[in-house]
């Protein structure tokens, strides 16, 4: 399961990078990689079946190289991985996986991680024909690439069938008017409340992010020369003006948030999709496998997102992230760390029994094409979606993910009736580029 960042926390995150001084110490892959050695690997995952799977996968290698041993950490976040990169010393680690894309652009422009290109050509690993285009783009940064994906996650629209029955609707949405109608069709006011919404629009809701969301509409985020584009790409009013138009379709924003309060936790079994609040959610490939373990009492249907009318030849798209993974430019085994990194994100076996294990979306192109990956027949659906050729991501940047966070807050304000659309959108690119250039 993919935990990806609330935006709080990815402001927070964003804010310790921004004071972080990363990059090497002297260490360099100058290591024998078929000497005796023990890495330290560090990762985010905590369930107990994810930790389990990690360890398992790590097995595996070291049965393949049984000179390597890896020593693992879990559930450490990026907060404490740029603390440990900075410190450096015997207790830092070799090789790191981290939940946050945003973050690249940071990871590598800081120097906290090794540049891969060397280990790439070295090995003589086709990038191209590894990955798709996609996962490239959200793992390098200004053209170095200092981490690979490991695992992938994919975007679509999870529905409840038997309520789309009930309401004599019988295929998902493919254009966002048909999925204004059904989102009203679907709603069921309470008094001053809800007993059901269609769809929670408000972009306080669970991943109802603006990125997410825009994917749609296949936005340019950055231009030729590295400026904001949110202001004339229209994109972005698009999605905004569609957005807001349904907050007021489905009974106004101040009624949805007060209804929004009432969910259970995101993570939790009592998830408002599980507890048929919305009768459609937005979500990633893990919420399939986690309303199954919920038990949710009814037949639950997968599809991609809708997309524009005028875009209709580009249904089946959608956002894609994953977890990414690299050396730390602090390791004095980073040749051994190489070896442990190219298993773990390309080694066709290990990429699509980890996928299994963590109902994750496999990261390469040949493990999403390989029998031996075990899954739920609706959840092909996100390996379409994460091999659409349209399928988009969210661009790296040198402060992380702090521009999709200006977005996001032009969001709150623009679907709460407190913005002037294009003007605050031209403000916000604005300081999109003030912030960057700070940054730099």
């Amino acid at each position: 399961m993919h935990r990806k960042a609330t935006v709080g926390a990815l402001a927070a995150a964003i804010a310790l990078l921004a004071t972080a001084c990363t990059g090497s110490t002297g260490a360099s892959a100058d290591d024998d990689p078929n000497a005796e050695v023990t890495l330290t690997f560090w990762h985010g995952w905590s369930a107990p079946n994810e930790v389990a799977a990690v360890n398992a996968n790590v097995k595996r290698f070291e049965k393949v190289h049984p000179n390597i041993k890896v020593k693992v950490v879990s559930n450490v976040t990026d907060d404490k991985i740029q603390q440990a990169l900075r410190a450096g010393g015997s207790n830092a680690p070799d090789v790191v996986s981290s939940f946050t894309t945003d973050n690249v652009g940071k990871f590598c422009s800081s120097g906290a991680f090794a540049d891969l290109a060397p280990f790439v050509q070295k090995s003589k690993l086709d990038l191209e024909k590894t990955f798709a285009r996609t996962r490239l783009d959200y793992t390098q940064f200004e053209g170095k690439r200092c981490t690979l994906p490991l695992l992938g996650d994919a975007y679509g629209l999870y529905y409840n069938k038997d309520a789309f029955k009930e309401a004599g609707i019988t295929a998902p949405p493919k254009t966002w008017d048909e999925f204004d109608e059904i989102a009203k069709k679907l709603t069921k006011p309470k008094g001053s409340s809800y007993e059901r919404v269609g769809f929670m629009p408000n972009f306080h809701g669970y991943e109802s992010t603006i990125g997410h969301l825009a994917a749609q509409w296949g936005p340019t985020y950055f231009d030729a020369s590295g400026k904001s584009n949110v202001a004339k790409d229209p994109a972005f009013a698009r999605m905004l003006t569609w957005q807001k138009n349904l907050v007021t379709k489905l009974g106004g924003f101040d009624k949805l948030e007060r209804f929004r309060t009432t969910f259970g936790d995101e993570w939790g079994a009592k998830h408002p999709f599980h507890t048929q609040q919305v009768a459609m959610q937005l979500d990633g490939e893990w919420r399939l496998g986690m309303a199954l373990d919920a038990k949710v009492p009814f037949d639950i249907g997968v599809a991609p997102l809708p997309v524009p009318a005028d875009q209709i030849g580009e249904y089946g798209k959608g956002y894609l992230s994953g977890t990414i993974a690299g050396i730390a430019a602090t390791s004095h085994k980073q040749n051994a760390a190489w070896q442990f990194l190219k298993y773990l994100t390309t080694d066709t076996d290990a990429v699509v029994d980890f996928a299994n294990e963590l109902r994750n979306v496999p990261s390469t192109t040949a493990a999403l094409a390989s029998p031996r990956l075990k899954f739920d027949p609706r959840f092909k659906t996100f390996l379409d979606i994460a091999a659409n050729p349209k399928s988009t991501t969210t661009p790296a940047s040198v402060n992380g993910g702090a521009y999709q966070v200006t977005l996001q807050d032009l969001g709150f304000r623009h679907e709460s009736g407190k913005a002037n659309l294009k003007s605050d959108l031209e403000k916000t690119a604005q300081q999109i580029d003030t912030d960057i250039e700070k940054a730099k």
